[in-house]
């Protein structure tokens, strides 16, 4: 059962989220851009770790606040963008999708641990690959105007660059676990 007390933001939560939500921020500005749409970034990187270090809901919260500062204005997204036109143009259902992905990545990442890499990949690809993918791709499909053929094509040309992005997260978090063994129970409650 959610308890909301349970996941009361302490000082060290809030540093955290902003710490990982400048990550992704620097993350995102190195862009490639295939099919003149859909920009090629490590920002899902970003979103990743933030998710498998950070858990539910504080991962989400980053990934978040990293939407809603590129709403507000601030050039932090794909390619230094930012304003509500990358919310709401082509690729606003990546962004969405990572809010939705990053919680439940991180809720799967605390319900399984940091200490196995495949169990993080695994985590990853359900919510940061599937998840954002069945949003992204319709989202785009609809502002493009593409039919689905389309959609699905963009979308495979993502997967191997992200599977990369998996496994670099799931080694990640593995290494800081090790190093930081209080990681590994970062999921509210275990503190």
């Amino acid at each position: 059962m959610f308890n909301a007390a349970t996941y009361r933001a302490t000082p060290r939560d809030l540093a955290l989220i902003a710490v990982f939500t400048a990550l992704t921020a620097v993350l995102a500005m190195p862009t490639v851009t295939i099919s003149g749409i859909a920009p090629i970034t490590l920002q899902t990187l970003g979103f990743m770790l933030a998710a498998s270090l950070l858990g539910f809901p504080w991962g989400g919260a980053s990934v978040a606040l990293y939407v809603l500062l590129i709403v507000v204005g601030l050039p932090i997204g794909a390619g230094g963008r930012g304003g509500l036109a990358v919310l709401t143009g082509p690729t606003g259902g990546f962004l969405i999708g990572g809010i939705v992905g990053a919680l439940v990545t991180g809720w799967l990442v605390d319900t399984w641990g940091r200490t196995n890499p495949i169990l993080i990949g695994i985590a990853n690809v359900i919510g940061l690959m599937v998840i954002v993918y069945a949003v992204g791709l319709p989202w785009l499909g609809w502002r493009t105007g593409s039919g689905l053929f389309a959609k699905l094509t963009l979308g495979f040309q993502f997967v191997p660059g992200d599977l990369i992005k998996v496994v670099i997260t799931a080694l990640v978090v593995v290494t800081v676990v090790r190093a930081y063994p209080a990681i590994a129970r970062r999921a509210p409650g275990r503190r």
